[in-house]
């Protein structure tokens, strides 16, 4: 949807249209960055302003400067290393407040509890009985519960969900590797789990920290493994429930004599009527009903991999699912039966029955399907265990219709909505040809005369998260309560982590831009500048050498330099003067609005649920912190859907709301 249909309430005149015209370039890959921007055209300012706009959360004041003087190819291999300091980020992310962030999963399960472990808990200490359940909503349950979690130590998801949220906000706002934080909400994205699945919810951190983030410039197939194998995926698309029950008769009798044990242990530790021994018979009965699951290998090879038209057939999906049967997550809770069946069993008598045991991943060789398999043409022989599995995704990872793909959401990421076929062609080679190096692949990009094209600059539309990230960082804000940012970018329509679909968001204009969003946007552009979001401090004067404004004009024309670097402002800076000048733009809004309703997610409910199972926090600043985050899901603070304009004066931080929340400040 054009910009200009949208704004025809406003009165602001006509607006930019998104363009998807690009040249011919050199169909070679190169692994040397040499940016073809001044045969495109483009000075080296403007040439910066570009690179910091596809490349990071923002443009920083003074940044485009500091990029030309230290040199662009400079400044991108030091992008590419990902290796800078990052003092700022260590310092806004205390460990006494986010001691999550270096937790490992198996302590992450075992203190912050999701509702089963929560209710077994409950049951193991007599604190419900068989009709009880159902009404831990109840008053009275609610305390008892959170009494007996503040005694034995244990805490809600819904305070690790705060520390994930918390922690993506500062390191975009804040960090000085911007491009790895860039990539890592790409592959995020691109491999998908959400917190919306409560078998998922404890891994999600270390999904991101330990699986994606450290391997953004590596090869594919590592980054496509290290998710694969991951408890976050396995959990997410059920792989880790994917078993092959064809075989067991088959196997060798200490294989079954195993399978047997763990069942009776199981089975004895449920013999009773209790809640505990309830969901314990559940879980057995679920284990011996189980069997193959395809919904990874269809996703992996639909949206990881080949693409929804990579040559595949239902039979490979299939196929690769019996493959990764057995590909499962070692038991981490300490009460759970399977953790103590495995301490058990011992190591030892694990590997030497076929298991195969990786951090937190688990192969269960005696869930494996051990047959011979005919996968894309390629054929595997019987018995290929945990390495049939590599094998396969090895293979799917260096697949041509891989590479397309791969390349192709690239481009469409850093380049435009609709890369063009030469520019994907490109891409595609170097991946091959580098055995699917992610490094390379971004530096045939950047080479390439399409990436500079005059036409793709400011072709890209930001997304809510994108969006108000670059307004911190283009006012040099001090956020001191995230919370109320990712409460914010909810409104705008993304709330991160929390897409349920694997698929992930779609990173096209059309999805994000809308009547509603573009409201929502202006009013997150209002309550910013204006200093009406709480814990978000600006400084607008600082921006200006602290001089002030001789008027509403003067304002507009300064600021929009400051905010919207390297642009040509004339147009931008009329359809704007028209807002700051209309007496009757707050009525206008307002009417906008309320044709345009946007549901409000009523985040409150469950998060006010389950506040009281909160651990204490004993120093004052832990508890004024904790007050902080709650007040930031407060129905009360949440976003007006009317602007924060006051009659006819526009002040500077008004001015600057309005260039904050206009269309020119939405692309990048």
């Amino acid at each position: 949807m054009k910009f200009s249909r949208i704004f025809k309430t406003f009165t602001v005149g006509a607006l930019l249209t998104v363009l998807f015209a690009f040249v011919q370039g050199s169909s070679s890959p190169d692994t040397r960055i040499n940016m073809p921007y001044k045969k495109m055209g483009l000075t080296q300012e403007q040439a910066a302003a570009h690179l910091l706009g596809r490349f990071t959360f923002g443009i920083k004041p003074g940044q485009i400067k500091e990029v030309v003087d230290m040199g662009l190819d400079k400044w991108l291999q030091q992008q590419l290393e990902g290796g800078l300091p990052d003092e700022e980020v260590t310092r806004r992310l205390p460990a006494d407040f986010y001691e999550a962030l270096t937790m490992k999963n198996e302590d992450l399960v075992n203190r912050y509890l999701n509702a089963g472990q929560i209710i077994r808990v409950a049951a193991k200490n007599n604190l419900l009985d068989k009709d009880s359940i159902k009404s831990l909503d109840k008053p009275e349950y609610r305390e008892q519960l959170k009494k007996l979690m503040d005694a034995q130590g244990y805490k809600a998801p819904q305070e690790l969900q705060r520390q994930i949220v918390n922690q993506k906000i500062i390191r975009a706002a804040y960090g000085q590797n911007q491009l790895q934080e860039v990539l890592t909400d790409f592959w995020f994205n691109h491999f998908n789990v959400s917190l919306t699945k409560g078998q998922c919810q404890q891994f999600v951190l270390t999904y991101e920290r330990d699986a994606i983030r450290p391997n953004v410039f590596g090869n594919f197939e590592t980054i496509l493994e290290a998710t694969a194998k991951h408890p976050a995926m396995l959990e997410y698309l059920d792989n880790a429930q994917s078993v092959s029950m064809e075989n067991d008769m088959a196997r060798n009798q200490d294989k079954n004599n195993l399978v047997k044990l763990a069942r009776q242990k199981m089975e004895s530790m449920a013999d009773d009527t209790s809640v505990g021994g309830k969901i314990l018979q559940q879980t057995i009965k679920a284990r011996k009903t189980q069997g193959l699951n395809e919904n990874y290998a269809r996703e992996i090879m639909e949206l990881h991999t080949l693409g929804v038209d990579g040559g595949y057939t239902q039979t490979d999906v299939t196929t690769v699912a019996k493959a990764l049967t057995g590909w499962s997550i070692m038991p981490m809770y300490k009460d759970g039966p399977g953790n103590k069946l495995l301490q058990a069993a011992g190591p030892g008598l694990l590997a030497r029955r076929g298991f195969v045991v990786d951090g937190d991943f688990l192969f269960r060789a005696d869930k494996h399907d051990e047959t011979a398999k005919t996968i894309l043409g390629k054929s595997f022989p019987a018995n290929g265990g945990y390495e049939e599995g590599k094998q396969v995704l090895q293979m799917l990872s260096m697949h041509p219709s891989t590479a397309k793909f791969i390349c192709t959401k690239l481009a469409t990421r850093f380049v435009c909505d609709t890369p063009s076929a030469e520019l994907v062609s490109k891409m595609a080679d170097s991946y091959l040809k580098s055995n699917g190096n992610i490094k390379t692949v971004l530096v045939t990009m950047v080479n390439s005369r399409e990436f500079w094209d005059t036409k793709a600059l400011r072709e890209k539309v930001k997304s809510p998260f994108e969006f108000a990230i670059s307004a911190i960082r283009a006012t040099n804000a001090d956020v001191q309560q995230p919370f109320q940012i990712y409460n914010w970018c909810t409104r705008m329509g993304q709330r991160f982590y929390y897409y349920q679909a694997p698929t992930g968001f779609p990173d096209r204009a059309t999805y994000w831009i809308n009547t509603g969003s573009l409201l929502n946007r202006m009013n997150f552009g209002l309550a910013f500048a204006t200093e009406k979001i709480p814990g978000v401090k600006i400084n607008l004067a600082a921006l200006n050498d602290n001089h002030e404004p001789e008027s509403a004009e003067a304002a507009l024309a300064i600021y929009s330099k400051i905010l919207l670097p390297e642009r040509n402002q004339d147009d931008n800076i009329r359809r704007l003067t028209a807002m700051v000048k209309d007496a009757n733009l707050e009525k206008k809004i307002t009417e906008a609005a309320a044709k345009n309703t946007v549901a409000i997610p009523d985040m409150t409910a469950n998060m006010e649920q389950d506040d009281m199972m909160d651990a204490r926090k004993t120093a004052s600043t832990k508890r004024n912190y904790k007050v902080n985050e709650r007040a930031a899901l407060s129905k009360k603070n949440l976003p007006l859907t009317t602007l924060y304009v006051a009659g006819n004066t526009s002040t500077v931080s008004q001015v600057a709301g309005i260039i904050i929340g206009s269309p020119e400040f939405q692309r990048k």
